[in-house]
């Protein structure tokens, strides 16, 4: 009557126990088998987004305008400008050089060029280049009174609110008036501020010869000033034989500190999607894309309406959410993408005379590049939903639950010293060493001395006394107590789940069975490997044999009989107490009672066994 009650528990028979717990296992299979699917099609669509020549296409530009050096100066490039005059060096230099190539290398007439420069012979210069300066108002800092006799101008750090928008300089031309701007292209987040559209701008000629001129008048009238806080270099490129456009911006800030600060930007990306037969094949892993996407948000919203507010209390349900999110927002990108191509591509690539502002389409390519990276990433882990057919999986994933509030304790005992290190570090080094010269560069230098990349040497010279006092302390207390500590609790946690598993007490594998039993019955049929019967004859005439191998080593019938009664007992047990079909309450065994061996909880049910 016990183990009928027990079976009975809830109106639920055996019967109908087990054809549920079947259907759910079938269910599960169909739908990571429909998922592996739909990420095979989003892996052949990521994929075949991306085109292998963006690299060196990226590689070769920007060795040709960062690491060009001026000449007669082979320290000098764009990446080491460091003053104003190097910076007119740059551009009279290797920016020049390198924008206009109109002859071969043995100085014979390039090939029709048809009013074109062609980079590197085989990239054409989309329109002309552009360059934009941003400058501050005078008097937008504050100078002291002491100083006012010395000082009678203050030019401040940038901001929407102290640019100047006056006209200076030879105000006949544009480029010593302010314009505004014209274009989509978003703001631009460089090293020392975020700088807006609009400023003093003036675009190169299609000549060599007029734009070098152009230069020199520019730097013996002053086009550069004291309030000047920012210049862009802007140009796209195309490549036929790859079908890819480069977008380039080289950017140099002129902090108020004085100085120059170099940064670059190179955008090369698939604006014209669909030529080849293969861009149209991706079309159609577009289309397919869009239809998983339809069925898994209408099985979501069936499972939201069935199960309601406890459709939120798994995690993995807010996983789906997520990236079912993520899925969207990339379709709408996409889309977005599309549509400005195809209505701004045609007007740009007609205005050859003019600047064409390819950054703005370049931009949210990028973007959407992101964020199909994000999703297939998400998508990826959403596999770790399934991992319960396999018994190593199983165990990483149950270590992790059960450890978690472990780990968030520890987490926050660990932050609490890591910030409080790194707020020292900034405030001691910040001034000196590059790593600390911000509180975000501190943070991350120490993560790198976790893993054994630090800079001692400028430590030390910051500060005699409490580099090395700082050094040593966070090595002892982050990486030798803290790190050790977090490896201590998953090694306990992972202990008691493997001691959980070896007694029997782990999650079902039923998944794992039918995928393996599967398996054998395809091997069976194609005459691969033996029958189940035949197995189980040989597995009855092994145990027969072993009975018979044991009264002739002069084991007598009781022993062999208490040993044949022992292991039905154990078969008993584990029916019992550990079948798949039987929701069993699942409680861990802890590494102490595992080694103290079998417990009273143990014996009572053993008892209960041997009287039935």
């Amino acid at each position: 009557m016990a183990e009928a009650s027990r079976w009975h528990r809830g109106g639920t028979s055996k019967h109908k126990l087990h054809y549920r717990k079947d259907v759910e296992i079938r269910t599960t299979l169909q739908e990571l088998l429909l998922y592996f699917i739909f990420l095979i099609n989003l892996c052949i669509l990521t994929f075949g987004m991306v085109n292998p020549h963006t690299y060196y296409l990226n590689k070769v530009m920007s060795s040709l305008f960062l690491d060009t050096s001026v000449p007669g100066e082979e320290r000098t490039n764009f990446k080491s400008i460091r003053s104003i005059t190097d910076f007119w060096k740059f551009m009279e230099g290797p920016l020049l050089e390198g924008l206009y190539w109109d002859s071969w290398y043995n100085s014979h007439q390039l090939y029709d060029l048809k009013n074109s420069s062609r980079i590197y012979y085989e990239n054409i210069l989309l329109g002309v280049p552009r360059v934009r300066q941003l400058k501050v108002r005078n008097n937008t800092c504050k100078v002291y009174s002491s100083f006012q006799s010395l000082i009678s101008e203050c030019y401040g750090k940038y901001t929407s609110a102290n640019e100047d928008l006056s006209n200076f300089g030879l105000t006949s031309n544009s480029e010593w008036r302010y314009s505004t701007s014209n274009t989509n292209s978003p703001w631009h987040w460089g090293f020392l501020g975020v700088y807006q559209n609009g400023g003093y701008i003036f675009t190169l000629s299609k000549l060599k010869s007029e734009t070098k001129n152009k230069f020199i008048d520019l730097r013996l009238n002053n086009w550069i000033t004291r309030g000047t806080r920012v210049i862009f270099i802007d140009f796209s490129l195309y490549n036929a034989n790859v079908n890819l456009f480069c977008i380039i911006r080289l950017v140099a800030e002129f902090p108020a500190t004085g100085g120059i600060v170099t940064s670059w930007q190179f955008y090369s990306v698939k604006l014209l999607r669909y030529v080849s037969y293969y861009d149209y094949f991706i079309a159609s892993c577009e289309i397919i894309f869009c239809i998983f996407l339809f069925v898994f948000t209408t099985q979501e919203v069936k499972k939201i309406k069935e199960f309601k507010s406890d459709y939120f209390k798994s995690i993995w349900n807010w996983l789906e959410l997520l990236l079912l999110l993520l899925c969207f927002v990339a379709v709408s990108f996409n889309i977005y993408c599309n549509i400005q191509i195809f209505l701004l591509l045609g007007q740009l690539l007609k205005s050859t005379e003019k600047y064409s502002d390819f950054y703005f389409l370049a931009y949210w390519h990028i973007y959407y590049n992101n964020i199909i990276a994000i999703t297939i990433f998400f998508a990826w882990i959403k596999i770790f939903r399934f991992i319960s057919f396999n018994k190593t999986m199983s165990q990483l994933s149950s270590t992790l639950s059960r450890c978690i509030k472990d780990i968030v304790g520890f987490a926050i005992m660990f932050f609490i010293i890591f910030f409080a290190y790194a707020q020292l570090g900034f405030l001691v080094f910040g001034s000196q060493v590059d790593d600390f010269s911000t509180f975000q560069n501190s943070i991350f230098a120490q993560f790198r001395i976790v893993l054994g990349d630090f800079n001692f040497a400028g430590i030390q010279q910051a500060n005699h006394i409490l580099g090395p006092i700082y050094f040593i302390t966070f090595i002892f207390f982050v990486f030798f107590v803290l790190l050790n500590m977090f490896l201590a609790i998953i090694n306990d946690t992972y202990s008691e789940v493997k001691a959980d598993y070896s007694i029997g007490r782990r999650p079902d594998f039923e998944l794992g069975k039918m995928i393996k039993q599967s398996y054998k019955n395809v091997l069976e049929k194609f005459r691969l490997k033996k029958a189940q019967k035949d197995e189980d004859k040989k597995t009855t005439k092994d145990s027969g044999d072993l009975a018979e191998q044991a009264r002739r080593e002069g084991f007598d019938e009781n022993e062999i009989q208490k040993a044949e009664q022992m292991k039905k007992w154990k078969e008993r047990l584990e029916k019992k107490y550990y079948s798949a079909e039987i929701q069993d309450d699942y409680q861990p065994v802890t590494q102490q009672e595992f080694r103290d061996g079998t417990t009273i909880k143990y014996k009572v049910r053993f008892s209960e066994c041997l009287t039935k």
